[in-house]
């Protein structure tokens, strides 16, 4: 989610022309510097814990949709546990799939791959996400427990990377592949996330020709502020977001394609 500049009040169309944002970028992986703070999941006798979800997240783990509250993109959550190593998740809204992943632990235990598919928009995302393990669970637990931090994101789909930005003469037009999009001024207003089941409310300050900040609300309360700087040359924008929800930054870049 990113926003422009304002040139002249009496030449909005140099204005629009002129922005450093127009365009579209695509996320560079290699580029990613994840969140110390580790996420934490205990799966045994039977329940799996999402110690670190925002609510947490406890559920039986028998196979059958089990509802949870608080959560903007899944009200149930289904947990198969496949082998010692290895636990599939399946989230759904209003009873359709809106994520699943598969959490395999390798044979020293040390490493856990994390392969996903985000259905939550109208175009699924697609991906694979390396862990480093930080603590161990408890003894006789499922493996996929204790506390993992994110050693790289192997791969995501170009779909889910992929950004477009068109500036007005007062304010940012924002959309990604896969259905979300919005339209919000420079005035410090609350604009929709179309297409965005999580119904994430949208507000742009620009602080200069450069530089835009993004905060996102749900039911009114800030759940992550970005700041998007575009580099001198146009070429690169780096973009770090701080989910208030958890207390983590995350920060990377993006390179504009067109």
């Amino acid at each position: 989610m990113k926003e422009l500049l304002s040139l002249l009040l009496f030449a909005p169309s140099m204005l629009i022309a002129q922005s450093p944002f127009d365009g579209t970028w695509m996320t560079r992986l290699d580029t990613a510097q994840f969140p110390k703070k580790p996420d934490k999941y205990l799966v045994d006798k039977g329940t799996y814990h999402c110690l670190t979800c925002v609510p947490k997240v406890d559920a039986k783990a028998d196979g059958t949709d089990q509802k949870v509250t608080g959560h903007p993109y899944f009200d149930t959550i289904s947990i198969h546990i496949v082998d010692p190593n290895t636990v599939e998740v399946t989230q759904k809204k209003d009873g359709r799939i809106s994520f699943t992943e598969t959490d395999t632990v390798s044979s020293d235990g040390n490493t856990m791959t994390a392969k996903f598919v985000d259905s939550s928009e109208a175009k699924p995302v697609d991906g694979k996400v390396t862990y480093t393990r930080v603590d161990k669970g408890p003894a006789g637990a499922n493996a996929v427990s204790g506390s993992w931090s994110v050693q790289k994101v192997d791969s995501v789909s170009s779909n889910g990377l992929s950004s477009t930005y068109q500036s007005t003469a007062d304010g940012l037009k924002w959309s990604d592949p896969n259905g979300a999009s919005y339209d919000a001024k420079f005035d410090g207003k609350d604009y929709p996330i179309e297409g965005d089941p999580g119904h994430t409310m949208v507000s742009l300050k620009r602080i200069d020709k450069n530089i835009i900040e993004e905060t996102d609300k749900r039911n009114g309360k800030v759940v992550g502020v970005s700041r998007m700087t575009v580099s001198k040359d146009g070429k690169s924008m780096k973009v770090e977001f701080n989910d208030k929800e958890r207390g983590t930054t995350t920060t990377y870049l993006m390179e504009k394609q067109s």
